[in-house]
């Protein structure tokens, strides 16, 4: 089952356009330069064929659970989701949601000076002034009152969030909320979903702060647990107040 994505009404900003494009399970909040919506949605149509293309040859890419092997022929999205996948240890597919976002972003970015793509909490951006990505954590008293403060230097960034308390992905952890910055989208949803596995409660923030520093690729990383929060990195967190605010 899929819940409601609420947060999507907080989004603020003025000066792109904003509309969303939903393919099978492939649910994109996108907002750019332009209305792009019909290049958006030829985008998210091809990365899928691949993939699924590449599952029905290779059914054991949907469900392992480990690294999946390299070599043979293979999409440029499926490469990505490998060598995310590799990076953090974790199934291709934890990889899957930032992978797509980052596709559909880039290619965007060929008619939009400025793109941000979001898929169930993984987010690819790249604009000209800097971003505040609000954490949702679900339950957790943290949730929508600290964010982190992007700034891609004008080059495109990743902030990817997994949770083991809220939405469909699947999670061995029960954190609220593991906010991972990279500048890779793909390996920024593998790393929050290898974190977020050892997190059960606010005992393992520190426990989840190591296994994210020993990820290549990760620039930063946020970790909400309950009440609690550990932050690591060349991240800028932010009070954004209450949730009323």
């Amino acid at each position: 089952m899929f819940e409601p994505r609420t947060y999507r009404s907080r989004v603020t900003g003025q000066g792109l356009a904003s509309f969303q494009v939903v393919v099978g399970e492939t649910d994109l909040m996108v907002r750019a330069s332009r209305d792009e919506r019909a290049l958006a949605l030829r985008l998210v149509r091809a990365e899928r064929g691949c993939l699924e293309a590449y599952i029905r040859e290779h059914p054991g890419f949907l469900h392992t659970l480990a690294p999946w092997p390299p070599g043979g022929p293979a999409p440029t999205l499926v490469q990505e989701m490998i060598a995310a996948a590799a990076a953090a240890g974790v199934g291709p597919m934890a990889a899957v949601a930032g992978a797509i976002a980052a596709r559909v972003g880039r290619g965007l970015l060929e008619c939009c000076e400025e793109v941000i793509v979001e898929n169930g909490g993984d987010i690819f951006l790249k604009t000209a002034s800097p971003a505040t990505v609000a954490l949702y954590a679900g339950a957790s008293p943290l949730s929508l009152r600290i964010g982190v403060a992007v700034d891609g230097g004008g080059q495109p960034m990743a902030v990817c969030t997994s949770s083991g308390t809220v939405g469909h992905s699947l999670s061995f952890g029960r954190a609220d909320a593991v906010c991972v910055v990279s500048r890779s989208c793909a390996l920024a949803d593998a790393a929050a979903t290898a974190v977020g596995n050892l997190v059960r409660t606010a005992k393992d923030l520190r426990r989840g702060i190591a296994r994210g520093r020993r990820i290549p690729g990760v620039d930063g990383m946020v970790i909400v647990a309950g009440g609690e929060v550990a932050f690591w990195g060349d991240i800028d967190v932010v009070s954004l107040g209450s949730k009323k605010g």
